[in-house]
């Protein structure tokens, strides 16, 4: 008898069982929702000018004006939206790109896996950052171009990660039996193959969406995304980096919200990843 898939079996989300899954997950929380929720508490609009530029901080306004004399404050409660939004997106495109693709060269057995491959390879051989200055200043800053520029850095990666955890399914005796019975194409990949892959790309999404956030946060610094009045928090470090002796709560306040996001990320995937070794560890002591 051919034992069920592995992958059908519930998997428990295991980030918030270690201290830093924890504090990585109470981090993460409290950034976004500081993004989310921060426009409604915002005392004025991003764009109003309350006074001289780079005042002090003291009661009104608490965070001091930035390089144009707008509250740093407001700017900052209304600037997580962006960056969060973006690097979500373009994770999420990458992964519906390069899903599909790494699973096509996976169970393929012809010449379309290296063909695949090799084309993966060519963007693999561009930078990052300079595939997405390219396409910046070749197409003209928007968001849209941002958040399809960080997904092409995405796919290659991705796919060849899919690809090889799908090798090493499609020759197990579920998915070999699925075959003997002659189940179409789209049925291996969908209920025999995908939901057991589907924990290592879940593992690798948050390297992923870290990746994202600090290409988007990047590009906007460089002033090759968002423009100007846009609130933003890398935008806000690029606008006012030149004041920094005088008002430094204008470009710090951003500086740490940008990194406790980074962090907090790495720390939840890092404890899911950990999580999911000692889960497939135990299993196969079981077995």
């Amino acid at each position: 008898m051919i034992s069920p898939a592995p992958a059908r079996r519930r998997l428990s989300f295991r980030a918030g069982r270690s201290w830093s899954g924890r504090i990585g997950l109470g981090l993460a929380a409290a950034v976004v929702l500081v993004a989310v929720v921060g426009p409604l508490f915002a005392p004025h609009s991003p764009s109003e000018l309350l006074g001289a530029p780079y005042q002090h901080p003291s009661g009104h306004p608490p965070l001091g004006t930035d390089f144009l004399g707008r509250d740093v404050l407001s700017r900052v409660l209304w600037g997580g939206r962006t960056v969060i939004a973006l690097a979500g997106a373009a994770t999420l495109l990458a992964y519906l790109v390069g899903v599909p693709i790494g699973l096509l060269a996976g169970v393929s057995r012809s010449f379309v896996d290296p063909l695949l491959m090799r084309i993966m390879d060519v963007f693999l051989a561009f930078p990052p950052i300079i595939l997405l200055l390219v396409l910046a200043t070749g197409v003209g800053p928007s968001p849209w171009v941002l958040v399809v520029g960080v997904a092409i850095t995405h796919v290659p990666g991705i796919s060849r990660i899919v690809r090889t955890a799908t090798l090493e399914v499609s020759v197990r005796g579920y998915v070999e039996a699925a075959v003997a019975r002659g189940e179409r194409l789209t049925f291996l990949l969908r209920r025999e193959i995908l939901p057991n892959i589907a924990a290592p790309i879940l593992a690798d999404a948050g390297i992923r969406l870290t990746g994202s956030i600090l290409l988007v946060a990047a590009v906007n610094f460089l002033g090759l995304g968002l423009q100007p009045p846009a609130a933003d928090w890398a935008l806000m470090i690029s606008e006012n980096r030149g004041g920094l002796t005088l008002q430094a709560w204008a470009s710090v306040v951003p500086i740490v919200l940008i990194a406790a996001l980074t962090i907090a990320v790495n720390l939840v995937a890092d404890a899911y990843a950990r999580g999911l070794g000692q889960s497939t560890e135990r299993a196969r002591i079981v077995r």
